[in-house]
């Protein structure tokens, strides 16, 4: 009997191993390790200026590490993968003298798809884009969002393996941002591999498997949303009482209040003591123990005062 085939672990869509690039003096990203699994939806996180977009171009090949190793869908050689993704740049532009079926066409052939193939894909999209009765328009007619939601078909149009989002939900109305978020969660579910960054900690909890934070530099968060906030403990309070945030603040041991109006959120190292603390000051009429959201994770982190940089919190996943 011959002994059983081992399976191997599926090869991730992105292995970046001990990244480091540097601008002149400035260190945009340091020794950055990470590995994105094929198929799931990766959010990058980290304020202005931290390495987000720094990281999403060295996966590009758009900028050569200084030192370290880039892997991309199985691929380390430059721009050997490339017609396999799709990618969003956060600096939007078209060629607005152009139909948009014409540059959608255009787009389509870069990635080297047979012109009915790419005529299939593009009625398609405009279809579920709402935007049919626009293919033969000039991109220059189209309003800010339209233009925004031909970027992201341009993206796409060629069924990318690898689907890179730069900031996509940036300046969208609610229902064109729902519209591009339905479409990011369809392809997803079709296999495509998609990292995108977004500044919308609520968008980031809700749509990714794995979340990655990059903060000067340096990876700071790495897992899913569930290892990142088991890490942090339950030390934030949610409470409603009489008083508000103007009583919260003045409590011996409350940190980081934050009115959210109706209730606020704190952070406190006993919150029993907490709790007996405001029954013996005021009337208590919500009060809550939980883990911290994403963006009480996200101000503890990238506050200047922050001390929590110092020890990433990595936890398993995409680490």
């Amino acid at each position: 009997m011959s002994p059983p085939l081992l399976t191997q672990p599926p090869r991730p869509a992105v292995r970046l191993t001990n990244v480091t690039k540097t601008f002149g003096a400035h260190t945009a990203v340091r020794q950055l390790s990470l590995s994105v699994p094929t198929g799931c939806t990766y959010g990058f996180i980290g304020p202005n200026g931290s390495g987000k977009t720094t990281t999403i171009r060295t996966i590009l090949h758009i900028f050569h590490p200084d030192s370290g190793e880039v892997e991309v869908l199985g691929e380390r050689s430059t721009r050997a993968a490339n017609d396999r993704i799709g990618y969003l740049p956060e600096e939007r532009g078209l060629y607005k003298k152009m139909t948009v079926h014409r540059v959608l066409a255009y787009y389509a052939a870069l990635k080297g798809m047979k012109r009915a193939d790419a005529a299939a894909e593009i009625q398609k999209w405009l279809a579920k884009m709402g935007l049919s009765e626009w293919a033969d328009k000039k991109v220059e007619a189209l309003s800010k969002g339209m233009a925004q939601k031909i970027q992201f078909i341009a993206a796409v149009i060629a069924r990318p393996e690898l689907l890179i989002l730069d900031e996509p939900f940036s300046g969208l109305d609610p229902v064109n941002l729902e519209v591009i978020r339905a479409a990011i969660l369809e392809l997803r579910a079709a296999g495509t591999t998609v990292i995108f960054s977004t500044h919308d900690m609520a968008m980031a909890e809700t749509m990714c498997d794995f979340i990655f934070m990059i903060y000067r530099g340096n990876k700071v968060l790495d897992g899913t949303l569930a290892d990142i906030q088991r890490s942090y403990g339950e030390d934030t309070v949610r409470v409603n009482c009489t008083g508000g945030a103007d009583l919260l603040r003045n409590l011996p041991g409350v940190e980081l209040v934050r009115d959210l109006g109706q209730s606020q959120e704190l952070r406190h190292p006993d919150p029993q003591a907490l709790l007996r603390e405001l029954a013996a000051r005021t009337t208590v009429r919500h009060f809550e123990v939980c883990q911290p959201s994403l963006h009480d994770i996200f101000i503890r982190i990238a506050k200047p005062d922050s001390q929590e940089m110092q020890v990433p919190k990595t936890t398993g996943g995409g680490s």
